[in-house]
């Protein structure tokens, strides 16, 4: 019986809807906790000697080695150029999202997009982390926000 078999009927299963933790492949630990606590984001005391956790509003991000994630996947770890993901932050006006971009700049990031208005009626720029993750910044007139600044999608 393979694995699937063993669980019964998949359709009728039901995952939650949360994601608790992103983990980033990285070329340098040290580099890349140093670039993301320019930001202003703390590393957590979970934090171990080969992972860096930093905690974020209702998600975890993780800093990982490159070639550990992938072996730990047990996928190979020579993958370069765009990866088909994106991080993004939603920022509360266009001011902001041209702050947040200067500020990550000057951590270390390389501006791969400058903002500017988009197709969407939204305004966004992206930068990419010391390993190239894309981040998008964006203020995204039609979403809303709690009180925890959490977005809330119908």
């Amino acid at each position: 019986m393979d694995y699937f078999g063993a669980m019964g009927d998949v359709r009728a299963m039901t995952i939650a809807r949360h994601l608790h933790l992103v983990t980033l492949g990285v070329a340098d630990l040290a580099r890349s906790t140093a670039f993301y606590e320019a930001l202003g984001w703390k590393r957590s005391s979970a934090s171990q000697e080969g992972v860096t956790f930093i905690q974020l509003s209702g998600v975890v991000l993780g800093l990982y080695g490159w070639a550990a994630l992938a072996e730990d996947a047990g996928v190979p770890s020579e993958s370069t150029g765009f990866r088909g993901v994106s991080l993004a932050h939603n920022a509360d006006s266009e001011a902001e999202v041209d702050r947040i971009i200067g500020e990550a700049v000057a951590a270390g990031a390389t501006l791969v997009k400058a903002p500017e208005k988009v197709f969407w009626g939204g305004y966004s720029g992206y930068f990419a982390d010391p390993d190239g993750h894309l981040w998008e910044v964006a203020h995204n007139p039609f979403f809303a926000k709690d009180d925890a600044g959490r977005l809330r999608l119908d």
